[in-house]
């Protein structure tokens, strides 16, 4: 578990949240920012020391110049008008560029600009979760083919979190986009609403890692290139189930939020099959041989006692041996395989000799 990355949030953006067009339902609309504005109370409490959005370009910049997969914004402020509507945030600047630093140091080579402007990818759900506090914006190539798979974005989001765990800084993340939608296109009223559906009842369950197998086809096949924003963010926060699950479809867009706050729950180390402790070794050998050797299983049964001291096995172990009593011998934490082959092994051999002992008929 990673302790830099303390919660996180995956929001849509589309921009009828500001242009509010007599198409667009103004109840979706509300159960929307209600739940953003809800994940914000609770980011906002965590007191992380900053927010680290993932947004994608809507063809704003890094398109025909230059498309970067990933790029970190290192200014003193990001900003950017849509629709009337203008966005100023101050940048993290000195994190940021650490970021690039320790990215480069990790095998990432991410582009880091002074002057992109931010559109509504970004502003938007900043405004809906009221974040005030610093942040380090950085823009994923979701729309310009090619564009980096969800492996690589996952990957890259993984190393984010070291990076920031690394530098000691507390952060939550905000990953604008989706779900399915085609802009642009003949299928902008066609929504993929199974395969969101689908998808977000397996992101519900904690299961974030499930974003790595999706395709380049099935993201455009299913209007989700901005998927590769999420992936990042799930790179961060690992598998960790949502706090708040939220799914709004509308006639162009499949509206879905989540929100993550509550620290992901401890998992257990005990195994079924656990690496042997140097403790255990000397009676690990003698089950051993009890599977494998039938000589070695002679002279057990012959005289158990010396069968134990011929391994040199502490007094408890030896005792459980003499009583066969395999189910304590596995809660000792012996790998329970050993212990399973050589009881069979041992039944195999009573079980003969019972067959040859036993009067012809």
């Amino acid at each position: 578990m990673n302790d830099a990355i303390v919660g996180g949030a995956l929001l849509p953006h589309a921009p009828q949240f500001i242009t509010r067009p007599d198409t667009e339902d103004a109840d979706t609309i509300d159960r929307v920012e209600r739940a953003a504005a809800r994940i914000g109370t609770e980011l906002a409490a965590l007191a992380p020391d900053v927010w680290i959005t993932v947004s994608n370009d809507h063809a704003q910049q890094f398109f025909l110049d230059c498309a970067p997969p990933f790029t970190l914004h290192v200014g003193a402020e990001a900003s950017g008008t849509f629709a009337g509507r203008a966005f100023r945030h101050t940048v993290a600047s000195e994190i940021s560029f650490a970021l690039v630093r320790e990215l480069y140091r990790s095998g990432f080579d991410p582009a880091f600009t002074s002057t992109a402007q931010v559109d509504y990818a970004l502003g938007i759900p900043l405004a809906h979760l009221n974040v005030r506090a610093p942040i380090v914006p950085i823009f994923v190539n979701a729309y310009l083919p090619p564009q980096p798979s969800m492996e690589r974005c996952h990957a890259f989001g993984h190393a984010l979190a070291l990076a920031l765990d690394r530098l000691r800084v507390k952060a939550v993340v905000v990953a604008s986009g989706g779900m399915s939608h085609f802009p642009g296109t003949d299928r902008y009223a066609e929504p993929d609403l199974g395969f969101d559906q689908a998808l977000l009842d397996v992101l519900g369950k904690g299961r974030l890692k499930t974003l790595i197998g999706l395709t380049d086809h099935e993201l455009d096949a299913s209007g989700n290139i901005e998927l590769r924003c999420w992936a990042v963010a799930a790179g961060m926060l690992g598998e960790r189930k949502p706090d708040l699950v939220e799914f709004n479809p509308s006639w162009h867009h499949n509206y879905a939020s989540l929100g993550f706050w509550t620290p992901p729950a401890v998992v257990s180390d005990t195994a079924h099959y656990p690496s042997t402790q140097p403790a255990l070794v000397p009676l690990t050998v003698a089950l051993h041989a009890l599977a494998n050797d039938a000589g070695a299983r002679a002279t057990f049964g012959a005289d158990t006692h010396a069968f134990c001291a011929r391994f040199a096995l502490p007094e408890a172990h030896a005792a459980l041996l003499e009583k066969r009593d395999f189910p304590a011998i596995v809660a000792l934490g012996v790998h329970p395989l050993v212990p399973f082959l050589a009881r069979l092994a041992l039944e195999r051999d009573a079980h003969a000799t019972g067959l040859a002992s036993a009067p012809a008929r």
